[in-house]
């Protein structure tokens, strides 16, 4: 009896015996941000204890903390007024003894339509709060595409939510080579979140979302930990990619209010 095979994006086999640290834009230091970049953190250290070379993360933001943003992002009240990304990133550094980089910038083309420097990086993950800034982001990183150099961009993981649930989406950039395999149906190529659910995030640009005055109005906004969890379950799939070289699911969406996941296949 034939049976289809399982569909299986194997990784980009830099990813997985680096000569160097392995480069991370991480863009967006708010709620979910700020967790990933704990996330990070911790998969860096697990990383190097096993043989790797571990990563080398730059976080992109421009905004500065507020009393707002105090229980629900990771900063603390002695931290009000200082740029999110470099109090996040100074805390890293002194936590870990990492030598990681803030950006206290948009991640976004300038007036002139130039891309950001400093840009140059394998792994692109995107803790926005706009459809727009997704959409600029697409358009950077197609036309940063190129294979000529170890840290061109290979992947892109999105993290998206409202206020009980959300979703993280991995795409490639560009196809990945994939080995030849008799047991998978293997997948070089994953669609970006902006081809795939482009009119749901044209819709979702109608919403309100301006800054929140308060912590109360914030929660009103997006559930205490609604970033936390996207944040733990999408970094598992990075950690997934490291370890076991392959992923048979691009993503998830996640409903926290009833606890259901569902996981997004490759193909």
């Amino acid at each position: 009896m034939k049976t289809d095979k399982t569909k299986m994006h194997f990784t980009d086999p830099y990813l997985i015996s680096p000569t160097n640290p392995i480069c991370i834009n991480l863009i967006g230091a708010g709620g979910t941000g700020s967790k990933v970049l704990t996330a990070l953190m911790e998969m860096n250290h697990s990383l190097i204890a096993l043989g790797h070379a571990g990563l080398c993360v730059r976080l992109w933001d421009d905004d500065i903390v507020s009393d707002a943003n105090l229980g629900r992002q990771r900063f603390a009240p002695s931290e009000v007024g200082l740029h999110k990304c470099v109090a996040l990133i100074n805390r890293a550094n002194r936590f870990m003894g990492t030598n990681w980089k803030a950006e206290t910038v948009k991640f976004e083309k300038d007036a002139l339509g130039r891309i950001p420097q400093n840009t140059k990086s394998s792994i692109f993950i995107s803790c926005t709060d706009s459809a727009g800034s997704r959409f600029e982001i697409a358009e950077i990183l197609k036309r940063t595409n190129s294979r000529q150099h170890r840290d061109e961009p290979k992947y892109w993981m999105d993290f998206g939510n409202s206020q009980h649930t959300g979703q993280v989406l991995l795409s490639t950039i560009g196809e990945i080579a994939q080995p030849c395999s008799d047991k998978f149906e293997t997948v070089a190529s994953l669609p970006f979140v902006t081809e795939e659910f482009a009119e749901l995030l044209k819709e979702s640009e109608l919403t309100d979302d301006t800054p929140s005055c308060s912590l109360a109005e914030a929660l009103e906004k997006q559930d205490l930990y609604i970033n936390s969890t996207l944040a733990q379950m999408g970094c598992s799939l990075l950690w997934s990619l490291f370890r076991e070289g392959m992923t048979q699911n691009r993503g998830f969406f996640l409903n926290l209010k009833d606890f259901r996941s569902q996981p997004i296949a490759v193909g």
